[in-house]
C-alpha cells in the first residue's frame, strides 16, 4: 500500500468530499496592468500573457515589475493565491494557472484572476492541469477567435478536497515528476546546442576547397532551383487527399495542408521563400510546394542531397530574411556558396550528423522520445493521483 493509500484509509476511508471552487475560495479579477507598464525593477508584476509563456505550476519570483505608484492602485495577489490567465486562442490553455509562492505580494493584469482559496496552492494548481478540470472547463469556454472563461463559471467547477496532508503529499509527488521532466528538457536543449555547434564544425572542416555560388553550381548542371505553384486552401478543400503540401512556414515541417495531387516524388531540398528562408530536406515521397516555397534538385553523382542541406543550413543561420528581403531563387543563387568535396567525405559528414540529429530531434528515438514517454507518465499519474472516490452525502 502506498503512502497516499495509507493516508486515504486513515483520513477519508468513505471517500473524499467534492466541492465547487467557489465553495473553497473566491475569484478576484486583476486590473489595470498593461504590457507598457512592465519594467525591470519596481513592484513585482505579472501580465496575463506571461502566465502562458514564462511560468509553470508555481512561481516564487517575477520576471517583470511595475512602478510602486501604479501597484498601489491595483489588486494584489498574496502568497498561496492562484494566478489564472482566463483568455487564449487555444481552448486547452484557457485558465492556465500558476500558484504564487513568493514572499512578497504581486499585481496582476486584466484578463486574469487571483484565486484566493483554502487549499494547498500546488495541489490546486496541478488540478487546473488535470483532465478532470479540462473536461469540466470546456463546457464554460466561450468566444470565437479569443477563447475565455469567466470567474462565475470557474466558481462552478468541482474539485476533490482531501485533507491538507494528502494534498501536500500529492503535490510533493507531482513536483518530483515535474522536476524530472524539466531536467530532461534542459538536457535536450543543451544537446541541441551541442548538435548545432558540432554540425557547424563538421561542415566547416569539410568545406576546404574552392567555393562556388549556387548560381555557378546551377550553371554547371549540378543543381536546379525553382519555385512551387499557387495552391490555396480552397484548392485543398476541392481536391482532398493525403499528399503533404509545404508552404512558407519556417517552423515544424513547413506543412501547409494535405492535397489529392502531388508535384514531386523524389529527394530534394525545399525552402521557405517568404518565411525566413529556412531550408528543409525532403526524403523521397509524394509532395507539393506552394509558390512561396522554393525547391532544389541535385545531381547525386556529384553532391549528396542531405550534405548540401547541412551546408546551406549552417550558412542560413547567419543570414536574415524577412518580408522585405525574401529568399527568392534569384537572391539565394548569389547568397550561398559551397565547395565540392569527394562524395565519400560528404557521406561521412551526413552519417555523423544524422546520428546526432536523431538523438536530439527524432520523436521516435533519442531524447525527444524519452521526453514524450516521461510526459505521458506524468499526465497519467497526475490524473490518477487527483481522482478520488466521492464521499456520499449524508441522508
Amino acid at each position: 500500500m502506498s503512502r497516499i493509500d495509507e493516508l486515504i484509509a486513515e483520513h477519508c476511508p468513505a471517500g473524499v468530499e467534492h466541492k465547487t471552487l467557489g465553495d473553497v475560495g473566491q475569484f478576484i479579477r486583476g486590473n489595470g496592468l498593461q504590457k507598457k507598464d512592465l519594467f525591470h525593477e519596481g513592484f513585482p508584476a505579472i501580465h496575463y500573457g506571461q502566465l502562458h509563456t514564462l511560468y509553470g505550476v508555481s512561481a516564487s519570483e517575477t520576471l517583470s515589475f511595475t512602478t510602486p505608484e501604479l501597484a498601489s492602485k491595483l489588486r494584489h495577489a498574496r502568497h498561496g493565491d492562484l494566478l489564472i490567465a482566463t483568455t487564449s486562442e487555444d481552448d486547452e490553455a484557457v485558465a492556465k494557472a500558476t500558484a504564487w509562492l513568493g514572499g512578497t505580494e504581486v499585481v496582476l493584469s486584466g484578463d486574469a484572476f487571483i484565486y484566493r482559496h483554502e487549499l494547498e496552492p500546488r495541489y490546486v494548481s496541478y488540478y487546473f492541469q488535470s483532465r478532470q478540470f479540462q473536461d469540466q472547463k470546456q463546457r464554460h469556454v466561450s468566444g470565437t477567435k479569443v477563447r475565455r472563461i469567466s470567474g462565475s463559471s470557474l466558481a462552478k467547477l468541482i474539485i476533490p478536497v482531501p485533507p491538507l496532508e494528502i494534498q501536500r503529499h500529492i503535490a510533493d509527488i507531482l513536483d518530483t515528476f515535474s522536476k524530472m521532466e524539466a531536467e530532461l528538457e534542459a538536457e535536450l536543449e543543451a544537446r541541441k546546442q551541442q548538435y548545432e555547434h558540432y554540425r557547424s564544425v563538421l561542415v566547416s572542416n569539410s568545406q576546404t576547397g574552392d567555393q562556388l555560388s549556387l548560381g555557378e553550381i546551377e550553371n554547371r548542371g549540378i543543381i536546379k532551383l525553382g519555385r512551387g505553384k499557387v495552391i490555396s486552401k480552397m484548392a485543398l478543400d476541392a481536391t482532398p487527399g493525403n499528399y503533404p503540401v509545404y508552404s512558407s512556414s519556417g517552423t515544424g515541417t513547413g506543412e501547409f495542408g494535405r492535397y489529392g495531387d502531388y508535384m514531386f516524388d523524389d529527394e530534394r531540398i525545399t525552402w521557405s521563400v517568404d518565411g525566413g528562408g529556412r531550408f528543409f530536406y525532403r526524403h523521397p515521397h509524394k509532395f507539393s510546394v506552394t509558390n512561396v516555397s522554393g525547391w532544389m534538385t541535385v545531381d547525386t553523382s556529384v553532391l549528396n542531397v542531405k550534405y548540401l542541406y547541412y551546408v546551406l543550413t549552417t550558412q542560413w543561420e547567419k543570414q536574415e530574411f524577412n518580408y522585405t528581403r525574401k529568399a527568392h531563387p534569384s537572391v539565394i543563387r548569389d547568397v550561398y556558396s559551397i565547395s565540392l568535396p569527394p562524395l565519400g567525405d560528404q557521406e561521412e559528414v551526413v552519417q555523423a550528423l544524422d546520428n546526432f540529429d536523431a538523438l536530439v530531434n527524432d520523436n521516435s528515438t533519442g531524447l525527444p522520445a524519452e521526453l514524450a514517454v516521461r510526459s505521458q507518465q506524468y499526465e497519467y499519474y497526475r490524473d490518477k493521483l487527483l481522482t478520488f472516490k466521492e464521499l456520499e452525502p449524508v441522508s
